[in-house]
């Protein structure tokens, strides 16, 4: 994890290495939930008998889910010391490249791409964030996310 000890420091930080993140499992308790918070109970996400002779040969956590999970799989790729607060100000394109399989491992791939200094003492950062799935080539989902941190 990289931690860093200021606003002005995470500015230091563009266009520098990746941040990457902890491995987080999805399991099938995940995706039902999500499921039966958002009503998207779609076969392919919670019947795990029918999704078996699916098109993935198992069930798949929904796209949304994955990008749900995008505060938590950041929160371990890096902290920012000195804020009162952060908040995800929004996505500027999204893009889910590959299924998600019940049971699978994402974690984020994080770089920055700007830090803009923002009204109330604050930054907007850029991330290009990429999350992967454990052993598989291809990431899951692509997005550039936009936070907010408040000093």
């Amino acid at each position: 994890m990289k931690v860093f000890e200021s606003l002005q420091q995470v500015q230091a930080w563009v266009g520098q290495a990746e941040l990457l993140g902890e491995w987080l499992p999805v399991t099938q308790a995940h995706i039902n939930q999500f499921a039966q918070a958002t009503g998207d109970e779609q076969w392919i996400h919670v019947d795990e008998e029918r999704a078996r002779s699916g098109p993935f040969g198992t069930p798949i956590a929904h796209g949304f889910l994955t990008l749900s999970l995008l505060p938590k799989l950041c929160a371990s790729a890096f902290q920012i010391q000195g804020v009162r607060l952060g908040v995800n100000y929004g996505l500027n394109k999204v893009r889910f490249t590959a299924p998600v399989p019940v049971n699978s491992r994402l974690r984020a791939r994080l770089l920055l791409k700007a830090c803009d200094p923002i009204e109330g003492d604050g930054m907007q950062l850029t991330w290009l964030t990429t999350v992967e799935r454990e052993g598989a080539e291809k990431p899951v989902c692509v997005a550039e996310s936009l936070t907010r941190w408040y000093a």
